[in-house]
């Protein structure tokens, strides 16, 4: 007769650690399939032009590294000027790393690594630090990790999103900070937390602001509602708070100083911030990529696809508060219930200022102020856009959902409590990113035959213009920097800069030639009669901009101009005269 032996709670817990791991690496391939179908020839439906921005990102960091270039600022963009990369997300950390994929495969298998590796990184660190510090039950921690990583906000900003949707530095920054209280690790846990502190900041300063401030209000609120620490905790606790700050500028100096003072520095935002706040009723829609926005359910709440960053549905949002009340409960350990009180209130409170300086409802603004409007011209806060603030709350909601479980077996009909937490949060099931087809590189840039044309460091000028709406120029020259790290210099490009007034905006300020041809290329509208004023103001701005040629090709697909290619190849032949053909493009030379 055989004995079957349990396993033991190591042993079960490796299998649920691997279980996280394996339902992440799912989830991340369901959201992210329809790139690995062709990652070269692929985008994103929603936000490609956010893809292209990245996709440049990961092509530049690769080139500081094989010729030294200035990771925080550059003049290949927005000649004849440059472009501050520190007030731009630059990712430069994670394009280090990325370098030999980008070198080796390319800057869009580079994104889409990234993309995937930070969907699927995000709940395995979010489930570390709910299983090892949090809860109890390593399930809690599971379903509560999986939520924090896949939920409405999480996959909205993962259409090409990267700083946003690589969150798996701000658990483990969170663990860092409850580790500073203890005594005699303040040095080794200061550097560690700092480090931490840099790389995400390269990653996305603000979702680095979210995690300080989101952890300070969360540490004020613990300490109100009875958690008691020592004077040995707390004075461990200053003094790595000390190191952490040393260390952290000592790392982020320069890039400081960059983003706050260096050239093109800029104060604020360039968005407006009730727009960009949520609606009140966007806490119970439903967001557009999830089973109950593909049934036609979804609230289009938000002020595009990529910032829905609540959108629980009323569902889910039942099963939030269902899992509050669950937490709360009378227990005899009190400090988990003053956890449980410091969560709660830190999502309620966040959750408040999420709705932006002005309440919003149903898609319409109202003249009630809330307190961010006290806020929203105070530093970092005004460059800050509230409805992503919203994504704090997604982390705590998160947090709540594994404490309310892990005290599922004190009710009396726990199987039944669990399926309905899983039915409220079925509405909300992640949905495959929407992907299209996109046309390729033109082979005059891919092959190199550019360099006939433009010496290395000279301006190449694509038509139109790269910009946020039209950013395939900006692709062409993401390719250069890919294949041996030489390029061209583009004028205008999709980067984020200061406006006359010292705010920002997207773009530099558009000159004639620039608006003549988007507009063209967008909306099918261009001059009635190309006159001699034109011509010169054309030809005024090309030697402004020290352009060698100006370059249209074929067209193709996945592009918003694809269809409109005739009409500017006329409107730049009346402006510039007959062109050449030169392999797969139209060329206009720069006298």
């Amino acid at each position: 007769m055989r004995t079957e032996t349990r396993p033991t709670p190591d042993r079960r817990r490796r299998r649920i650690d691997a279980l996280m791991v394996v339902l992440a690496l799912a989830g991340a391939a369901w959201l992210t399939g329809g790139l690995w179908i062709g990652p070269n020839h692929r985008a994103l439906t929603v936000n490609a032009s956010d893809q292209a921005l990245f996709e440049w990102m990961l092509a530049y960091a690769s080139a500081t590294i094989r010729h030294g270039f200035n990771p925080f600022w550059t003049n290949l963009m927005n000649a004849p000027g440059g472009v501050n990369l520190a007030v731009n997300t630059a990712v430069t950390v994670l394009g280090w790393v990325l370098a030999p994929v980008t070198l080796l495969l390319g800057p869009s298998v580079s994104f889409t690594v990234a993309l995937t590796f930070g969907i699927a990184a995000t709940p395995v660190a979010w489930y570390l630090l709910l299983s090892r510090s949090v809860v109890r039950s390593p399930w809690a921690a599971l379903v509560g990790g999986l939520f924090c990583g896949f939920a409405p906000g999480l996959v909205s900003h993962a259409n090409a999103h990267v700083n946003f949707a690589s969150g798996y530095l701000v658990p483990l920054i969170v663990w860092r900070i409850m580790r500073l209280a203890r005594p005699g690790h303040a040095v080794r846990g200061g550097v560690i937390l700092g480090v931490l502190c840099a790389i995400q900041y390269s990653l996305g300063a603000e979702t680095l602001f979210f995690t300080g401030l989101g952890s300070a209000v969360f540490l004020g609120l613990w300490l109100l509602a009875g958690h008691r620490e020592t004077r040995a905790h707390v004075a461990a606790f200053a003094k790595g708070a000390g190191v952490t700050a040393l260390a952290a500028l000592a790392l982020l100096a320069y890039p400081l100083w960059m983003q706050f003072v260096g050239p093109d520095s800029y104060h604020g935002t360039g968005f407006d911030q009730v727009t960009h706040s949520e609606d009140l009723l966007a806490y119970g829609s439903f967001p557009r990529r999830s089973l109950a926005g593909t049934l036609g359910l979804s609230g289009r709440l938000a002020p595009n696809a990529t910032e829905e960053n609540s959108f629980f549905g009323v569902p889910g949002l039942l099963v939030l508060i269902g899992a509050a009340v669950l937490a709360l409960r009378p227990t005899a350990d009190r400090a988990r219930r003053s956890l449980a009180w410091a969560v709660a209130g830190s999502a309620l409170l966040f959750a408040v200022l999420s709705l932006g300086p002005a309440l919003k409802f149903d898609g319409r603004r109202t003249d009630y102020l809330l307190p961010y409007a006290a806020l929203m011209h105070v530093p970092l806060f005004d460059s800050a856009l509230p409805g992503r603030i919203a994504l704090i709350v997604t982390a705590l909601g998160g947090v709540l959902l594994a404490l309310g479980l892990d005290r599922l077996p004190e009710v009396r009909h726990p199987r039944l409590v669990a399926a309905a937490l899983a039915l409220g949060l079925l509405p909300i099931l992640p949905m495959p990113l929407l992907t299209m087809d996109r046309s390729p590189v033109p082979h005059f840039i891919s092959s190199g035959r550019w360099q006939d044309y433009v010496r290395p460091g000279q301006t190449l000028i694509p038509a139109p213009l790269p910009s946020d709406w039209l950013p395939d120029g900006q692709r062409w020259q993401t390719a250069a920097l890919a294949s041996d790290g030489t390029s061209f210099r583009i004028p205008c490009g999709f980067f984020l800069g200061p406006d006359t007034d010292g705010r920002g905006r997207i773009g530099p300020q558009p000159l004639w030639m620039e608006t003549t041809l988007s507009v063209a290329a967008l909306t099918g509208d261009r001059p009635v009669a190309v006159t001699p004023v034109m011509q010169a103001e054309a030809r005024a701005e090309l030697r402004y901009w020290g352009g060698s040629v100006v370059v249209l090709p074929d067209g193709g697909y996945g592009n918003r101009w694809s269809h409109r290619h005739d009409l500017l190849l006329k409107l730049l032949t009346e402006l510039f005269g007959a062109p050449s053909r030169v392999d797969d493009v139209w060329l206009w030379r720069v006298s």
